[in-house]
């Protein structure tokens, strides 16, 4: 029995667009391809080519210099290959160079601590030392002036001696059977006051105004030819020019006159006044 395939009238009709619609889309897409790759062209075109303008000025100017290119920087060089690290090992430690530096450390704290006490050593010395001379300053300051006190008490008491004895030689009668408060061959005479004075005073250079008539006393020491030997004001007059002055005089007079009996008394008090 023959199939309804081998009957034509009875199968579905042939499709006869199929090529005409394969032709055409050949042609579409050609066409786009041709579009993209003059787009592509005309926007690589020198637009200077494309269009041209005239500018037209009724003032004459110089035309500008050629723009020149900069020329462009050279690269850079390579860098260069990382060099390789030596690895460095530490050195080992040196035991003897350690020991010797910490017992030379320590020999030099030993010394150090030594001049130390070495410094307070001499310091505490020398403290010691001023100390005792300050000590002994004070002392002999001291005995000083108790030998000055005691002088000038031996001093006062010639000075009443003197005295005493020369309101003595006032009331004595000079008789080898006296019995007045001194003999004759114990002190001057009662002129030998008044020759002394006429010695001395001719030697006072004083011309200053002085108020009162305050009294000087100097001691002199002679020798037995009546030789000044020295002399030493003991008791002052209050005013230091008229102290000067008889002390100055009598250094002049450089010697005493004898008394009546020729003998020079070794040790005297004067006392003089400005106005007597």
């Amino acid at each position: 029995m023959p199939s309804t395939a081998d009957r034509i009238d009875l199968g579905p009709p042939r499709d006869t667009g199929a090529i005409s619609s394969f032709g055409l889309a050949l042609l579409v897409h050609a066409a786009l391809i041709a579009a993209l790759t003059w787009g592509v062209t005309w926007k690589r075109s020198d637009r200077s080519v494309a269009f041209e303008a005239y500018l037209l000025s009724d003032t004459p100017q110089e035309s500008a210099p050629k723009l020149v290119e900069a020329t462009p920087p050279p690269p850079p060089p390579p860098p260069e290959p990382a060099q390789k690290v030596q690895e460095v090992k530490p050195p080992e430690p040196n035991v003897d160079m350690a020991l010797e530096q910490e017992k030379k450390r320590k020999l030099q704290a030993k010394q150090a601590q030594q001049g130390r006490s070495e410094k307070e050593l001499k310091l505490k010395q020398e403290q010691a030392k001023r100390k005792a001379a300050e000590e002994a300053k004070r002392l002999e300051a001291k005995k000083q002036q108790q030998q000055n006190q005691a002088n000038a008490a031996a001093l006062e008491a010639q000075r009443k001696k003197n005295i005493a004895r020369a309101m003595g030689l006032a009331d004595a009668s000079g008789a080898e059977n006296a019995k007045g408060t001194a003999q004759k061959s114990a002190g001057p005479s009662a002129s030998y006051a008044g020759m002394v004075r006429a010695r001395v005073k001719p030697n006072i250079v004083f011309t200053e105004d002085i108020a009162g008539n305050p009294s000087a006393e100097v001691e002199v020491r002679t020798a037995l030819d009546g030789t000044i030997m020295s002399q030493r004001l003991v008791k002052t007059s209050g005013n230091k020019a008229w102290d000067d002055a008889v002390v100055k005089a009598i250094i002049r007079t450089e010697k005493m006159p004898r008394d009546t009996d020729g003998r020079v008394p070794t040790q005297m008090i004067l006392e003089f006044r400005p106005k007597d």
